[in-house]
């Protein structure tokens, strides 16, 4: 299975404000490649926000901001290229609304949510969150809510739910983004 899983941390309650993006590469089966930056959001930072992931406005001072980003990444964002995230609808809205913002075209590609799909693959788990779905693989996840780490961690779930479940019980998962 080939597919990039992408994270986004963002600074604040509005979805344009991606403060670190995290993307790993993963070509038949196995992570190949990865991607992280911190985004200097050009916003406030909420406290809350803070506490989640330890990101603070120092820390992206001097950061590239998102349209210095987009052109490395763009090219994995295509109507052949399949894209994960856990918790999707999130990950796929900051996208949107960060390109919206600086008024970049918004692409359309293939994604598949591993929150949703360890929902119907994996129903017996007390919840579906990305650290309990991980440590229900054995998957590690040292540093939860690093774009970085959740990357990997759910690049590794849906590898493993591919060989656990198979593609065909995937294959119903999948969308194409709007």
């Amino acid at each position: 299975m080939d597919f990039i899983a992408m994270d986004f941390e963002t600074a604040n309650r509005q979805r344009a404000s991606a403060c670190s993006l995290a993307l790993v590469v993963v070509r038949n089966d196995r992570v190949v490649d990865s991607f992280y930056t911190l985004i200097d959001p050009e916003g406030p930072f909420e406290p809350q926000n803070v506490r989640i992931h330890g990101i603070t406005a120092a820390q992206v001072k001097g950061q590239p901001t998102f349209p210095a980003v987009w052109p490395h990444i763009q090219s994995f964002f295509t109507a052949d290229q399949l894209v994960t995230a856990h918790n999707s609808p999130f990950d796929v809205s900051v996208l949107r609304r960060t390109l919206e913002r600086y008024d970049l075209a918004v692409p359309q590609y293939q994604v598949i949510d591993t929150a949703r799909t360890s929902k119907k693959l994996m129903p017996d788990l007390p919840n579906h969150r990305l650290d309990t779905v991980s440590a229900a693989l054995h998957i590690p996840l040292v540093h939860h809510h690093n774009a970085l780490q959740d990357s990997y961690a759910c690049a590794r779930i849906l590898i493993a739910q591919e060989q656990r479940f198979g593609q065909a019980a995937l294959a119903p998962m999948l969308k194409m983004t709007a």
